[in-house]
């Protein structure tokens, strides 16, 4: 069996690595595999990359400028279009198909003209609203009714001038609901309801939890703390990138109001350096799993405000990595924890965020029982699932 997966990245961010994962199950399991990324570069012949920086620099500009994210880049796609004659799949795997390197329209017709079987992985909410991949966040419903007047016109992907949510949000149904095989994916029961509520219900919806690398995201031995200056320290980690955004940046700088002198934030991935409190510390992002690995192993708890999420691959690793977990009860998020490894709070309550921090240094969480918890998540369990999607969509 020959699959081909599309996403807008491989092997990097949290959608290429499940890609990369399942490149690797794929093989285990005699299939050929086969990947498109939406950018990079890769030495296997097996890997086909859209298009460069530049042009897709241009696709961003037209959906700036007139709106119509999803319907621009025909050249590449073209060229993807004869690519996939020649490898001719019997399964096409689709991840985030957003990301201004795609034209969906030929991309559909060609699916619907060759009646390939599709299996499609939603990780966000794109393929069903007419803009945004999350809605959560601003509480709209109108993806149910057919969009209009989108409250998030100029949140990713970014139109300045013109609100085109409900012509895309029409085109998209059509496209989407006229393919004849098609088995939807979530990796949570929270995304998978809102699937079964939107157009796509017609197809069959199946939950496949995401699956990381347990070997590489376990507790690790490493000097870090000392390298930081932080051996006294309770650390308290987090990812975000920056501190004013729908990830809960902003909440760790309420939290340093709040520190004792012996806590310590640790901020991974965080771009605004710059007139930090001194109770954070920032680190770059890295690539590195096994770096990543160390940075959860170093600290004490590991903290997720995210506003809005669909099933968090970071609480997954923290978790593998031994950590006990506290996030806001957001979306998916609240899945992967239970009370025996972390503590779920309110959406937007930064004390009760604060206060299950304490919890978890007064010692009401172990490390093994985390441990034990991200076991659960390993990818060839997880993913393991997708070999029967696969066999049965093409049976």
């Amino acid at each position: 069996m020959k699959v081909l997966q599309i996403n807008s990245v491989y092997g990097v961010k949290s959608t290429g690595r499940i890609a990369y994962d399942l490149v690797q199950l794929q093989e285990k399991n005699n299939m050929e595999a086969f990947v498109v990324s939406g950018e990079g570069s890769f030495d296997s012949p097996n890997v086909y990359v859209m298009s460069g920086k530049l042009y897709q620099k241009l696709n961003i500009l037209l959906t700036r400028l007139f709106g119509r994210h999803g319907f621009y880049n025909k050249f590449a796609t073209r060229r993807l279009i004869r690519y996939m004659d020649k490898v001719s799949p019997d399964v096409i795997h689709l991840h985030n198909i957003h990301g201004h390197y795609i034209n969906i329209k030929l991309l559909f017709e060609y699916i619907q003209r060759k009646n390939i079987p599709v299996v499609w992985t939603l990780h966000d909410c794109w393929a069903f609203t007419g803009h945004c991949p999350h809605f959560d966040y601003v509480g709209c419903e109108r993806w149910r009714e057919g969009c209009g007047n989108c409250p998030q016109q100029k949140g990713y992907p970014i139109s300045l001038f013109f609100d085109r949510s409900k012509r895309n949000f029409a085109d998209k149904k059509q496209l989407f609901t006229g393919v004849e095989k098609m088995h939807i994916v979530t990796p949570s029961r929270w995304l998978a309801e809102l699937a079964e509520q939107s157009f796509l219900g017609k197809y069959p919806v199946s939950v496949v939890n995401n699956g990381i690398d347990t070997d590489v995201f376990s507790p690790s031995v490493s000097d870090m703390r000392e390298r930081l200056g932080l051996s006294d320290k309770f650390v308290i980690l987090g990812i975000v990138s920056n501190l004013n955004s729908t990830k809960g940046g902003q909440y760790f700088l309420k939290m340093s109001e709040k520190l004792r002198e012996d806590e310590q934030i640790v901020l991974l991935s965080l771009e605004e350096t710059e007139n930090l409190p001194k109770n954070i510390t920032a680190l770059p992002r890295t690539e590195s799993a096994h770096e990543l690995a160390q940075i959860y192993s170093m600290a004490d708890v590991f903290v997720n405000p995210t506003l809005q999420d669909t099933f968090s691959m970071i609480n997954l690793e923290a978790l593998s990595c031994g950590l006990p977990v506290v996030t806001f009860r957001t979306g998916g998020c609240c899945e992967a924890v239970t009370e025996e490894c972390g503590v779920l709070v309110e959406k937007g309550d930064e004390n009760a965020l604060y206060e299950a921090v304490s919890r978890v240094r007064q010692g009401e969480f172990s490390s093994s029982i985390s441990r034990q918890r991200g076991l659960e998540f390993d990818r060839e369990i997880c993913f393991s699932k997708y070999i029967d999607i696969y066999k049965d969509i093409v049976k």
